[in-house]
Formats: C-alpha cells, sequence, structure tokens
C-alpha cells in the first residue's frame, strides 16, 4: 500500500502546479452557472483550489484515497469559497468513482498514472457530464525519462519491480484523442515537456520522493538498511543523470494533456 506525505508532495508545489494551470486555460467556460465540479485524485487541495479561482461559484469535491492528502486538504480548504461556491473533500477510489450526478467539469491532475486501464473510466466519466460538459486531464508523461528508467533498474535489482508503474502507465496524446472522440467529444490532446530548474542538494530525488518513488520506500518502510541502500544507490545515479548548472539542477518533465467537451447536442 502506497502511503503519502503531503508535507514531501508539496515541496515542489509551484512546479507541480503549473501543469494543471496550463490544462485549465484550455477548459472552455462550464454550462452552468454553479458548476458542479469532481476533481479526481485532489492530493492535499491546492490545485482543487485553483477550480474555485476559476469558476468563484462551483460546487467542487475533491476525490482521493489517502486519508493523509484528504487530512491535508480539509484542514487547508475544506468550506464556503469566496464567490459563494464550496470545496468539499471525501474518500473515493478513482478506479471504481462514477458520477453520481450530472457534473459540468470532471478534471484530473496527475493521477491516471496511477490507475490500470484508466482508458475503459472514461466512458462512465463522459456520460455522467451535463451537455456541454467537459473532462479533463493531464498526466507525467516521462516514464521513459531517466529519473524512472534508473528508479526501476533499482528496483529489479532488489526484488522491487511489482511496485512501480512501468512506460505503458500513460498512453499518447494521439490515443486519447481517439479514445475520447469514439466517445463523442470534442478533443484538444497535447503534450508538453517542461524544464524546472530545481534548487538544492540531490533536488530530483526530493521530487521523486513525493511522488513516483512512494511504492518503493513503502515497500521498504519495514528495512531501514534496504531502504537505506537503494536511496544511496539511487542518489548517486541520479547526480549522474541530472547534474547542476550554475543556476539550479535542470529536470526535464513531458506531460500529457486532453480535454474533452461533450457536445451540447447530447441534451434531452
Amino acid at each position: 500500500m502506497t502511503t503519502w506525505d503531503p508535507a514531501q508532495y508539496l515541496r515542489h508545489a509551484d512546479h507541480r502546479a503549473r501543469p494543471f494551470a496550463d490544462l485549465l486555460a484550455r477548459v472552455p467556460d462550464l454550462p452552468g452557472e454553479r458548476p458542479l465540479i469532481a476533481d479526481l485524485g485532489c492530493g492535499p487541495g491546492n490545485v482543487t483550489a485553483l477550480l474555485a479561482a476559476r469558476w468563484p461559484t462551483a460546487r467542487i469535491t475533491g476525490y482521493d484515497n489517502s486519508v493523509e492528502m484528504l487530512d491535508k486538504a480539509r484542514v487547508e480548504y475544506a468550506g464556503p469559497t469566496p464567490g459563494g461556491g464550496r470545496l468539499d473533500f471525501v474518500h473515493a477510489d478513482v478506479r471504481t468513482w462514477a458520477p453520481a450526478q450530472p457534473y459540468d467539469l470532471i478534471v484530473s491532475n496527475a493521477t491516471l498514472q496511477w490507475v490500470p486501464g484508466h482508458m475503459e473510466r472514461f466512458g462512465a466519466w463522459v456520460a455522467g457530464l451535463v451537455p456541454g460538459g467537459t473532462f479533463a486531464f493531464q498526466v507525467p508523461g516521462n516514464f521513459d525519462s531517466p529519473s524512472h528508467r534508473l528508479m526501476r533498474d533499482l528496483a529489479e535489482r532488489a526484488g522491487l519491480a511489482q511496485t512501480l508503474r512501468h512506460d505503458d502507465a500513460v498512453r499518447t496524446p494521439e490515443a486519447y484523442l481517439a479514445a475520447l472522440a469514439d466517445l463523442g467529444c470534442e478533443v484538444d490532446a497535447w503534450e508538453t515537456t517542461y524544464v524546472h530548474l530545481l534548487q538544492g542538494e540531490d533536488p530530483v530525488l526530493d521530487w521523486v520522493k513525493g511522488t513516483g518513488l512512494r511504492p518503493v520506500l513503502a515497500a521498504l518502510a519495514d528495512d531501514p538498511p534496504a531502504r537505506e541502500r537503494f536511496l544511496t544507490a539511487y542518489r548517486a545515479a541520479l547526480r549522474e543523470a541530472y547534474p547542476p548548472g550554475p543556476h539550479g539542477t535542470p529536470f526535464p518533465f513531458r506531460r500529457v494533456f486532453a480535454v474533452a467537451r461533450k457536445p451540447a447536442e447530447f441534451l434531452v
């Protein structure tokens, strides 16, 4: 069971939030005056709050299966919003979540890579949109980058290969476009490679400790010596793969985006 550390995750909050802001910039106006929005995999709630800034009157529910993340989100963000909307945070498993009522927007930020076969869920989620509603998501597309290849190689040597996702955890923009267009949506799909300039000692290791490395850390939680051996080897490999420059450590990070709008003519 992967456990999450909100404080570690938020150490790179500005960099992590940028793709979500770029995603929201491509989401069209929503049909409802008081939109109903679901955020799948809301984490500590910091990007869920951006939804309230974009749609001040919206009723927004963030869903996550991490108790630690939900506790952080509720303390920081839950309750009425200044624009007359509301933010709530609810425990749910994205692998099985289905809309219980029609939503104006279903959005997901850097979560679906954790959901095997997530494209199979698209039909239920699009069906759960109001006519003119939108399903939008972004996922990391960096599974072939040195940070993840090195992690998988070391995990395999440690007998932990089964704990990690592989390069088929996400699909191409073309695959997402085709799947969502087949559901009758108007689709905008693209990819972007950000070059984050990270600061501090071993910043790439610090980054992945908040996300991709969590399954390994959880698997080795009861064996501190093995955990330290893994981190020592991984740290050395990352230092070689991502050498610091005069202004910090450049960390290229590919992301895949899709915005799918359900046509208004679905109205019945």
